[in-house]
């Protein structure tokens, strides 16, 4: 149903606040992100093995707070039901109910883990495949995490949009990325209308995992480019599995950098993450302006899935031309060979090829 092994955006690193605790479902798996007073983020699957309680409704104890008479060396969360600990490696540290001749085996039980990685404002989870029962072992990513192309190791996002479409993942990133829907589904008389179309031509090239519009001169009609970025932008648009999307605008003048990020919560919902970064402080005055063009933008992505849905539910048979929709394809493509690769325990070779496409929008 979804790509596993594999690194997703999991949360803000905003949103994970020191002593705090925060549940999320993805890829139709409960996931506890958690972060420890002195700033350290871990996460774990959302389920105490002994009777299936949610972690998360439990508290987060940190190195040196007293428990029970006990001081805590490291940071441990306590499951609400029986007290059960387990520490940031997932191992159980302790049962509450045991007595001193009891032994159970602690050592041996503990809770799936997802590694983690925090840069430039996210925090990255490596989802494996589902895992069940207390004694799975530790999982280690088989590649690294996603790098933001184009942006200083100390950027933090400056702006932030989320919101959650009512469909499989796959119809939301093809969507995102289809270049004919623009013209339409987001016409506005002061920015895009049925007379402002033109033949584009775009050149694209293999990434690690994925593929790039390479960079190129933003269209003629994009006066908001104009106006922000004054003469001769650049912009270069990525797309890497599982979700992941950055479109980079630059000149002298400023650098600004979009990132989207589709993640699937259920077979049939997913959730869209915006997050926007640049270097020039005169944008940061365009905020509050941002906010309802962007909220805009993305309702109108969202209500044309919500119409799809109509369709969809008496299973049609559908179609991907060329070339509008060869993005499409590549996605699927290089879907499946991730998942082929790790199945038979290869290299993963991208499918995709230096291509010039074409299009009206």
């Amino acid at each position: 149903m979804f790509l596993t092994d594999i690194w997703y955006f999991g949360l803000r690193a905003a949103a994970l606040k020191p002593g705090g605790m925060v549940r999320r479902e993805m890829v139709g798996q409960p996931i506890l992100f958690a972060r420890s007073k002195s700033g350290q983020a871990f996460a774990f699957h959302d389920i105490c093995p002994h009777r299936g309680v949610p972690l998360s409704a439990g508290k987060l104890f940190d190195k040196d707070d007293q428990v029970g008479g006990e001081t805590i060396t490291e940071p441990q969360v306590e499951c609400p039901y029986h007290g059960w600990r387990f520490g940031i490696d997932g191992g159980c540290r302790k049962i509450p109910s045991l007595l001193d001749d009891q032994n159970v085996g602690i050592e041996k039980i503990r809770v799936p883990t997802y590694p983690v990685h925090e840069k430039n404002g996210v925090i990255w989870v490596y989802v494996p495949a589902p895992r069940k029962g207390p004694l799975v072992e530790e999982v280690a990513p088989n590649l690294p995490p996603p790098e933001i192309p184009g942006i200083g190791d100390d950027w933090q996002p400056r702006f932030r949009m989320k919101m959650n479409f009512n469909c499989h993942v796959d119809h939301a990133v093809i969507g995102l990325m289809d270049p004919a829907h623009v013209a339409f589904v987001h016409r506005q008389w002061w920015w895009r209308t049925e007379k402002s179309m033109y033949e584009k031509a775009k050149k694209f090239g293999p990434v690690d995992y994925g593929f790039s519009m390479l960079p190129h001169e933003p269209s003629s009609n994009s006066f908001a480019y104009r106006w922000i970025f004054g003469d001769r932008p650049t912009t270069e648009i990525r797309f890497r599995l599982p979700g992941i999307r950055t479109e980079l605008i630059a000149s002298k003048r400023a650098s600004v950098l979009g990132l989207t990020c589709v993640t699937p919560i259920t077979e049939k919902l997913t959730e869209i993450s915006q997050l926007f970064y640049w270097d020039a402080p005169f944008l940061s005055v365009l905020t509050p302006l941002l906010r309802p063009f962007a909220k805009t933008f993305l309702a109108q992505d969202g209500d044309m899935v919500d119409l799809q849905q109509e369709g969809l539910k008496y299973d049609p048979r559908l179609m991907l031309i060329n070339d509008t929709d060869v993005q499409a394809k590549w996605y699927f493509r290089l879907k499946d060979e991730y998942s082929a690769a790790r199945e038979e325990g290869r290299a993963f070779v991208n499918p995709v090829k230096d291509a010039t496409l074409r299009w009206r929008s």
